[in-house]
């Protein structure tokens, strides 16, 4: 048998994505750039997250409480003895599953730790400080800072009179824009941009511009995915995560979907991206289970009901939402609400400068919805709350020091 030389053979397209993976493990020059998600972006506010404690209960990071399912932990816990090996192939397994479902080729499918890294790596790959970043505001901001990062300025678009992106605005904010983010359902206020929307930023987007659309939370509605505009071979990058309905935020998986050309600019980012193979086989499980994107979207939607008839009847304003989080606003600075229901056991989340009076609520478990109640309730009847100081902007040039986090157990 002739021996192949994988650094002489022509490259195929079958061969590309295990040529682009072993390229960056010896040495493939990557663009280097801190990575932001919810936990640092918050340290970024200079807002500490709290530590760990016992028997408060956490709403503030867009978790998913229930974890990741029985069928996902099983194989996670049957992963682990794969642990000492690379085994780049399990995560090709994972795209190929997630292609036959979606109906995309295989390469137009990427694995990565999250959706925060193709996030960041896919502003590098398209803008620059001549091409220009256009995001929602308030939206979610991580994608901004890996612009600040290559020095893309950021346009902020205020989002419509129905908290949809507007993307009329957007496609005008810059005629030189590298790439348009939407988040849909958004992040923070879990409303949609519809269908029709999506395709008019489409055609009407700057020229040589991407779409990055941010699916990270759409399993939590009806709304149609754009995987077909990926499959149609548009200038389009669909972002997922396994963080929210799948409960796998701490096992870290995501996919970039997009053309393979798309896809080899934003690996070029990056370098090697290869999942935890813990988190490949707990994704691989997941996908597998028809019936549990469904149940958990049921669930979620009836615990987001019940607080929302409560907001009502008490109310208490508040944006609706189709996510597993939603805008409340508090009407009093939003620094002294979070420390207020911080003393009270309940943390919430963060803030957004645009809206200086509200604060993201996260989709607990029934029981954190009642303490929420409870606590939320005794906040709004206190007439004056312990004076905090806002929460100052963090300049885009001042040092990112990274949260110091507690260690349990």
């Amino acid at each position: 048998m002739d021996t192949v030389n994988p650094l002489t053979t022509p490259l195929t397209t079958s061969s590309r994505r295990g040529f682009l993976r072993a390229a960056a493990m010896i040495g493939a020059a990557a663009a280097a750039t801190r990575i932001f998600g919810e936990p640092e972006l918050a340290h970024a506010e200079r807002l500490k997250m709290p530590p760990y404690v016992e028997g408060a209960i956490y709403i503030n990071a867009n978790e998913n409480p229930l974890g990741p399912s029985q069928a996902a932990r099983r194989a996670a816990a049957d992963a682990i003895a794969l642990g000492g090996r690379y085994r780049m192939e399990l995560a090709e397994q994972l795209e190929a599953l997630f292609a036959a479902q979606n109906g995309l080729n295989p390469d137009y499918v990427m694995a990565y730790p999250g959706s925060s890294q193709p996030l960041h790596y896919s502003v590098l790959a398209f803008c620059s400080p001549q091409r220009p970043l256009v995001i929602a505001n308030p939206g979610y901001e991580a994608g901004s800072m890996a612009a600040k990062a290559c020095g893309a300025p950021v346009f902020q678009v205020p989002l419509a009179k129905d908290y949809s992106h507007d993307v009329r605005a957007m496609c005008e904010a810059s005629p030189h824009a590298g790439a348009l983010y939407i988040c849909t359902p958004n992040n923070p206020t879990g409303t949609v941009t519809r269908r029709h929307q999506l395709e008019h930023a489409l055609q009407h987007k700057p020229q040589g511009s991407i779409l990055i659309i941010d699916e990270a939370y759409l399993h939590f509605c009806d709304e149609p995915s754009a995987l077909d505009m990926v499959a149609a071979g548009k200038d389009v990058v669909v972002l997922r995560t396994f963080s929210k309905l799948y409960g796998m935020a701490g096992l870290r998986l995501g996919f970039a979907a997009a053309r393979p050309d798309l896809l080899e600019k934003i690996f070029m980012q990056g370098g090697w991206t290869m999942s935890p193979v813990t988190a490949v086989a707990a994704g691989m499980a997941s996908l597998q289970d028809a019936e549990l994107v469904p149940r958990r979207r049921r669930e979620l939607a009836t615990l987001r009901a019940e607080v929302f008839d409560w907001l009502t009847r008490k109310g208490y304003p508040f944006v609706p939402s189709v996510s597993n989080c939603f805008m409340l606003d508090a009407q009093r600075p939003t620094a002294e609400v979070i420390h207020a229901m911080q003393q009270r056991g309940v943390v919430i989340g963060r803030a957004w400068p645009a809206w200086p009076t509200h604060v993201r609520i996260t989709i607990g478990t029934a029981e954190e919805m009642r303490r929420f109640q409870t606590a939320y309730e005794q906040v709004m009847a206190t007439k004056s709350l312990s004076k905090v100081e806002p929460l100052p902007q963090r300049p885009s040039d001042a040092p990112f020091k990274p949260p110091k986090y507690r260690v349990q157990g």
